[in-house]
């Protein structure tokens, strides 16, 4: 039974099976002490997200995998087969550092299933799930993703429309520290914007929503201001940056009011980033002096740039992780020949011990001391010699000329020194 991994994605399933097939935090513990228990010294950790739910397991058969995933979620076992992908041995660790890089996300190259990943190994560790085959699986896999992460551009260059727009206003105002942003409406995508905003520095950020109450909510989240779009004209002169994201069919800045909050700044450099459909800004406000105006159709060519760089540093990535894949799986096979090691060990030193033991006696009882020791010597040379000889011997008559020839080198017969 060699390392399994086994799940469905947003490639292979549908939102709603995918819901089935999560766990929860309370379900969490429980299902990995049932993994483990499956074969009494199973190995699992259970990675769960909105994208995927993973099984990493060692010590499981696959069959009997599927069948404690469906039976646990009580899902349908056709949907379920429709949509499961199985990996095993290389494949398997190949498969789970391939998602720690972000090469299998929905988002190429997305840093977020790493932390997710790195979240399910401490959950499994907590639970008492893994061994020294997953704890070492999983550490190199860290290691993996920051070798990526260093050698390559994978998560190098914004990919998302409101990561876009952050990232054109870093590179135009460096440090964010005394920057004043002010974002225009409170939607999935002034939310996110927001987000990042907050992640790479920015502390003065108000919002401007036709709802105050939305827009309320929203700045609570950063401790930001929060006012109506009819009270942006007296708070625009204050703003570095505008990101505007609506639902409006008509235009929230008119070149007039972008007007009057530049005379206000003294000429000082505003940025606006419009990234809604239909337009929220006119697009005369970027005939203005010391205004920089953004559309979407900008950000989406610096995406769109983006995402050919992320997918020509992909292909190294790749190679990457195949190598260190292969080099994991090598270790594993070596664990194997330790333990062989170690059995040889333990049952020629029980052969020796047994017969001194025995030899020991008859000398006490008076025996010839000389006959003694070549009693010993002989019955010890049998015992040892007697696994091998049967292996050279039936290897010679099968006609097994490799593996008796891998016997003799490993007995050092034929070695002149």
């Amino acid at each position: 039974m060699s390392l399994v991994a086994l799940g469905i994605n947003h490639k292979t399933a549908s939102v709603s099976l995918r819901e089935q097939i999560a766990f929860s935090p309370d379900q969490m513990i429980a299902a990995l002490q049932e993994l483990k228990m499956l074969n009494g010294k199973s190995e699992a950790v259970v990675v769960s997200t909105c994208n995927r739910t993973e099984l990493y397991c060692h010590h499981v058969e696959a069959q009997q995998l599927i069948n404690w995933l469906q039976a646990f979620h009580n899902v349908d076992p056709q949907a379920l087969k429709d949509s499961i992908y199985l990996h095993e041995g290389v494949a398997a660790v190949s498969h789970l550092m391939r998602v720690s890089c972000g090469l299998d996300s929905l988002v190429l190259g997305e840093p977020q299933i790493l932390g997710q990943i790195k979240q399910a190994y401490s959950t499994a560790k907590a639970a008492g799930s893994i061994n020294q085959t997953l704890d070492k699986l999983f550490q190199r896999t860290f290691s993996v993703a920051k070798k990526v992460r260093t050698e390559t551009n994978i998560g190098a260059n914004a990919v998302s429309v409101a990561f876009a727009a952050v990232s054109l206003a870093k590179q135009i105002f460096g440090d964010f520290s005394s920057t004043n942003v002010l974002l225009i409406g409170a939607g999935e995508t002034v939310e996110l914007v927001s987000k990042h905003l907050t992640e790479a520095g920015v502390t003065k950020i108000t919002v401007a929503n036709r709802t105050l109450a939305n827009a309320q909510a929203m700045a609570q989240e950063f401790n930001g201001e929060a006012i109506t779009l009819a009270q942006i004209p007296q708070h625009l002169a204050q703003a570095d940056v505008v990101i505007s994201s609506t639902a409006s069919t008509l235009p929230i800045l008119g070149k007039g009011m972008v007007e009057d909050a530049t005379s206000s700044r003294r000429h000082q450099p505003m940025l606006l980033i419009d990234i809604a459909v239909p337009r929220d800004i006119e697009a005369q406000v970027g005939e203005l002096d010391d205004v920089f105006l953004y559309t979407v159709d900008d950000l989406q060519g610096i995406v769109e740039e983006n995402m050919a760089s992320r997918r020509a540093a992909a292909d190294e990535a790749e190679v990457i992780a195949k190598d260190q894949a292969i080099e994991f799986m090598a270790w594993t096979k070596s664990l194997t020949s330790v333990d062989y090691i170690k059995q040889y060990r333990v049952q020629s030193m029980s052969a020796k011990e047994e017969l001194l033991e025995k030899a020991m006696a008859k000398l006490a009882q008076g025996g010839d001391a000389d006959k003694v020791l070549v009693e010993l010597a002989n019955k010890l040379t049998n015992k040892l010699i007697h696994s091998p000889t049967r292996a050279m011997s039936s290897a010679s008559h099968s006609g097994e000329i490799e593996k008796l020839q891998i016997i003799s080198n490993a007995l050092g017969l034929g070695d002149e020194s």
